[in-house]
């Protein structure tokens, strides 16, 4: 009976010491499986647009960085799904993507957000990335620029080009990324030129070239003489040179398709992101954030003049554009008032994030409305 106790003994110390095992070496594991950056092995990563490569805007400008990801990152293989809707059926491609072993999801739009949380928690060890929203997890994350300091700077150049002091802006949707850009853009405007105005008009539509025409069309037919967009095509600024008026675009350089009319843009650069990013996933560093990089990142950024803007408007977006890569000033400085002259930041102080990122209300200087929102 004693032998029987020894070895009973023995087998069961020895199963201890097994699982104890077992335990260290899963212990600290990754959401991520993906292999290291410098194994040599293939990542799958996949990229969600809200509409056609081809539409030489922001899902272009998407896929500008997933090229330069491919370039510099030989070992990446990506996969594309275009013109997903944001609704029941982004969750569906998203779900397909991650099912089919992709480590590392770009979802590029904002209405693609709730889909987003909902898969990835089927998914823990996909890595989930969001632009533009705001809803996180221990495998999501968001990512945007500050595309408000771009966006101002090209108010100043919009501002100083006027000569009936209307400007048009033909905005998508109203969230509060497209509401700061309209603001940003205002408060340019305003600096060198406080008798504009800045006439908004919503098409409801991230992607419609007919749509985004005709809303530009409708501005020009007010009497604006620079028409800029929140939109995915080049197709008001195609309207505004058809006029013979002037335009600035968004996204992408949108020069090439309005040569005559395009003073300048708003541009992203997404590939560093990108490469940083897979790179974080592979080496087993990435961690959720909500990153929003400013200008100094080089995510966002001017393009180049139009050979319309004058040297003396150069040289005041080069001073501007300098204080803020230097952190030495931000657009959303007091004072600023709304569109009933009211104080909404004092005078020295700045807005937060958080109110940026909640904006929901117009600026001095903007003739419109944003639909469903108090003012």
């Amino acid at each position: 009976m004693k032998l029987k106790r020894k070895y009973l003994f023995m087998f069961l110390s020895i199963l201890l010491i097994l699982s104890v095992a077992v335990v260290g070496c899963g212990g600290g594991k990754q959401a991520s499986n993906a292999p290291a950056a410098g194994s040599g092995d293939k990542i799958k990563v996949a990229f969600v647009y809200v509409g056609p490569v081809g539409d030489a805007g922001w899902s272009y400008s998407h896929d500008q960085g997933r090229q330069y990801l491919v370039k510099e990152m030989p070992n990446v293989e990506t996969t594309v799904v275009e013109s997903v809707p944001e609704g029941a059926d982004a969750e569906r491609v998203l779900t397909e993507l991650a099912s089919k072993g992709n480590k590392v999801i770009f979802a590029t739009s904002f209405g693609y957000m709730d889909y987003v949380e909902k898969v990835a928690k089927k998914f823990p060890e996909v890595v989930f990335l969001h632009a533009t929203g705001f809803k996180t997890a221990n495998n999501v994350g968001t990512y945007f620029g500050r595309e408000y300091q771009a966006r101002y700077l090209s108010g100043l150049v919009a501002g100083k080009q006027t000569q009936t002091n209307l400007i048009g802006y033909v905005a998508a949707m109203p969230i509060p990324e497209v509401i700061r850009g309209i603001n940003a853009f205002t408060l340019g405007v305003k600096e060198v030129n406080p008798k504009a105005t800045v006439k908004v008009v919503w098409t409801n539509t991230w992607y419609d070239p007919a749509k985004e025409k005709d809303a530009a069309k409708s501005l020009l037919d007010a009497n604006c003489d620079v028409i800029a967009q929140h939109q995915d095509t080049p197709a008001p600024m195609q309207a505004a040179e058809e006029r013979g008026k002037f335009g600035i675009g968004y996204n992408t350089d949108m020069s090439k398709f309005a040569p005559k009319a395009v003073l300048t843009s708003p541009v992203w650069n997404w590939g560093p992101y990108y490469v940083k990013t897979v790179k974080a996933v592979m080496d087993k560093t990435w961690k959720t954030e909500q990153y929003w990089g400013p200008m100094s990142d080089n995510i966002i950024d001017l393009a180049p003049f139009g050979p319309m803007v004058s040297e003396d408007t150069k040289a005041l977006v080069a001073k501007k554009k300098d204080t803020i890569m230097k952190g030495q000033w931000d657009v959303f400085t007091g004072p600023i008032k709304d569109q009933q002259g009211q104080v909404k930041v004092q005078e020295g102080q700045k807005m937060t994030d958080k109110e940026m990122l909640g904006f929901d209300w117009f600026v001095q200087g903007v003739d419109g409305a944003i639909p469903s929102a108090k003012q």
